[in-house]
């Protein structure tokens, strides 16, 4: 399950998405619009721009921005950043596996399954970018209107 850093996380990169190209912004106007703890979304931030996704700068007229253009981000890449690995369990990870203590891994049906979700997830994150991400409530409320 996605935690709250990560779908935090994900807001607050879609926020900064829709700036124009360049631009930043304050940290407690990125809260403030998300609905997220301004304390939170510190550590967030911090932890995205570690990771290389994002950029900031300090003062007055400082703030965050992307490193990045929003079509060069991959969804999956910001989520493992603050989660860590995708799969449901250990013995299902591609990047922090961990051998099962109480089944037989190449018998295991708990770990075939939870090797295709982590999969499915995989392929559904890693299609996607920040740009493609933020276009989507776009997309929706054009459907919505052309659907009345």
């Amino acid at each position: 399950m996605l935690t709250k850093k990560g779908k935090y996380g994900l807001k607050a990169a879609v926020h900064l998405a829709r700036l124009p190209p360049g631009g930043s912004t304050q940290v407690a106007d990125i809260a403030e619009a998300n609905n997220i703890p301004k304390k939170f979304l510190d550590v967030i931030l911090g932890e995205l721009r570690n990771a290389g996704f994002l950029s900031s700068k300090k003062g007055k007229l400082g703030g965050y921005r992307l490193a990045k253009a929003p079509e060069d981000i991959v969804v999956g890449e910001m989520i493992r950043a603050l989660d860590g690995p995708l799969a449901p369990f250990p013995c299902a990870s591609r990047n922090a596996y961990e051998v099962c203590e109480d089944c037989d891994v190449a018998t295991c049906e708990v770990r075939m399954l939870m090797v295709q979700v982590r999969d499915a997830i995989g392929t559904v994150l890693d299609t996607y970018t920040l740009a493609q991400m933020r276009d989507l409530s776009r997309e929706a409320l054009s459907s919505f209107v052309d659907y009345i």
